[in-house]
């Protein structure tokens, strides 16, 4: 085949599924030999192929947070290696300064893809490792105050050089991590996710001839550049500005402020992160291609049009961030527990959106995966539980926040309670919704999600990464905010509250109960307004107490035994009464 057959529409589109077929099979790979729940189980971590300069064309229906940062990364792995690229090699690193990682559970694994003994492009993944050393189990030190604290920091090197094992970087990872047979089987899970990438395209080049799969890749980055370009210039051109919160980290937590301003001139956008917080003493910075992947993830889900998975559409999108400000650290920040951040930030170019495209971004929700932690020891050797707990949305112009769902940053899953029991010292006895918790209006909030885990092993330390407690998540257009987030001790003694990022772990006996009550989702539209019907199909489904539809919907409920039905005149009563207060 000739180089113009390449912009064929129809083959373009074959191939651009044959890509994606590639990375899909990649994401595969790993789920059904990864060794770690984490990565297993939850979903945390990344597939793409990328061509020979790193411009990803194909990605894995995984972690958008992590995509968006491969062409960073790969930018500085070629300039590292220069040319001493063998075909049999697999590459590793993760330290965001050194290596343009995210942070340092996140390694990436790395293939070269060649043909005919030409390099092609690489096959690529990232995985969050149950752990990577440093000063606390699972490696998310949010107490930390420089990334030596930490863990592992690997810049680019060799795993597999020229088909052999660089043992002394093998066995170097294996001691410096508390769960090495799971990180170890973990890096072979991605190593084995590399070679079906890098067979696959090989497969492509071979049936379809270099010039044209070459070709392909070109033609599909310029189209979806200019699906981007077109999608934007559909936006209203202007600035749109929010301001955003995390609570703070410890005992005494201190506001960490994100400031951005959107702004849409034509084809292009600009984000820009000027007047955030100064990088913080604490694991919550967030790197700066980390910082852009955000950014790329937030602004393609507004987009309506079937962009390609390619680097392309990212091409028209500029973001900014001073340097050592909390969304682009400098070394040493740590940045172990960034994905607070990442998500807080995906929620900010939302509410920034919301001015700009009402109908394409809903309210605020629960903030993204907590990441609650317990380890310990079992059976004489160390353990570590660590899950992306995902929760709720917030309501949107036309429907109610979805609930037990990802963060749209995130593609990831909560782990089953029965995969949890088996694996670890851990009984969950709750798992469910909390009534009355959705923040009321026309839509409904999504509610928030408990989890309590109770302790079966003599000791354990506890960590978690939450937020939203002194911040709830905001409604909009009049809906209320939704209820801020929770996690408690109980123990034989007393019950404690703990802050809602932890500065260090906490200690657990045998018995205690961790109760993690997740943030829930804010409304849309005032709550007077909503449809009595939805709201009597709420409180049948358990999500709203009878109390709570007449106190926050105005909507009168009898309860006859186990039937519930409207009270047409008290609901019409109480909404004629209620129709001038003002807005929440």
């Amino acid at each position: 085949m000739t180089r113009s057959q390449a912009s064929d529409p129809f083959l373009l589109e074959v191939l651009r599924n044959a890509f994606d077929t590639i990375a899909e099979e990649m994401t595969l790979t790993i789920i059904r030999t990864a060794y770690s729940q984490i990565v297993r189980d939850s979903l945390d971590f990344s597939t793409a192929l990328c061509d020979a300069r790193g411009r990803t064309f194909a990605q894995g229906v995984c972690t958008p947070m992590h995509l968006g940062s491969f062409l960073d990364a790969l930018e500085v792995m070629i300039d590292e290696i220069g040319g001493t690229i063998d075909e049999r090699d697999y590459y590793i690193m993760n330290d965001p300064y050194a290596a343009a990682g995210q942070h340092l559970p996140d390694i990436y694994v790395v293939k070269p893809v060649f043909f005919d003994g030409s390099l092609k492009g690489w096959s690529t993944t990232l995985a969050h490792h149950s752990d990577v050393g440093g000063i606390v189990a699972g490696s998310n030190a949010l107490g930390a105050t420089e990334i030596w604290q930490e863990g592992l920091r690997l810049p680019v090197l060799k795993l597999i050089e020229r088909g052999e094992r660089n043992e002394t970087l093998w066995k170097l990872i294996a001691l410096n991590v508390r769960t090495p047979e799971l990180v170890l089987g973990d890096l072979q899970a991605q190593m084995a996710a590399c070679t079906i990438g890098a067979r696959g395209m090989c497969r492509l080049y071979d049936r379809y001839g270099v010039a044209t799969i070459d070709g392909a890749i070109d033609d599909l980055n310029a189209y979806s550049r200019r699906l981007a370009e077109a999608e934007i210039s559909d936006m209203p051109n202007g600035t749109y500005r929010f301001t955003d919160h995390i609570d703070g980290i410890g005992e005494d937590p201190q506001p960490v402020i994100l400031n951005v301003a959107v702004t849409i001139e034509d084809r292009r956008m600009i984000v820009d992160w000027e007047g955030s917080s100064p990088q913080v003493a604490g694991g919550i910075n967030s790197t700066f291609p980390f910082t852009k992947a955000c950014a790329y993830a937030a602004l393609r889900s507004v987009m309506l049009a079937d962009i390609p998975n390619c680097h392309g559409f990212t091409e028209v999108i500029e973001v900014r961030a001073p340097p050592g400000c909390v969304v682009r650290p400098v070394s040493p920040g740590p940045c172990g527990a960034r994905g607070i951040t990442g998500y807080r930030m995906i929620d900010c170019l939302f509410g920034a959106l919301a001015e700009a495209l009402p109908d394409r971004v809903t309210a605020d929700g629960s903030g993204g995966s907590t990441l609650p932690t317990i380890s310990g020891m079992q059976d004489g050797r160390p353990y570590i539980f660590c899950e992306t707990a995902m929760g709720t949305w917030g309501a949107s112009r036309a429907n109610d926040g979805q609930e037990g769902v990802p963060h749209i940053g995130a593609n990831q899953s909560n782990i089953p309670v029965e995969m949890i029991e088996a694996a670890y010292p851990i009984r969950i006895e709750r798992y469910g919704f909390v009534a009355d918790s959705g923040g009321p209006g026309r839509q409904r909030g999504g509610l928030s999600i408990r989890r309590d885990y109770r302790i079966l092993s003599e000791t354990a330390l506890l960590n978690v990464r939450s937020d939203k407690r002194a911040y709830p998540p905001h409604g909009l257009s009049g809906g209320s905010a939704g209820a801020a987030s929770m996690n408690l001790i109980k123990s034989e003694d007393a019950d404690r509250i703990l802050p809602v990022l932890l500065s260090e772990p906490v200690a657990l006996r045998r018995g205690d109960v961790f109760s993690h009550q997740m943030a829930s989702g804010g409304g849309y539209g005032r709550a007077f307004e909503r449809d009595a019907n939805a709201v009597l199909n709420d409180v049948i489904l358990g999500k709203v107490t009878v109390q709570g539809a007449r106190r926050d919907y105005g909507v009168a409920i009898i309860e006859c035994g186990r039937e519930f039905s409207i009270d047409e005149q008290a609901t019409s009563e109480i909404r004629a009464a209620g129709k001038d207060a003002p807005a929440p």
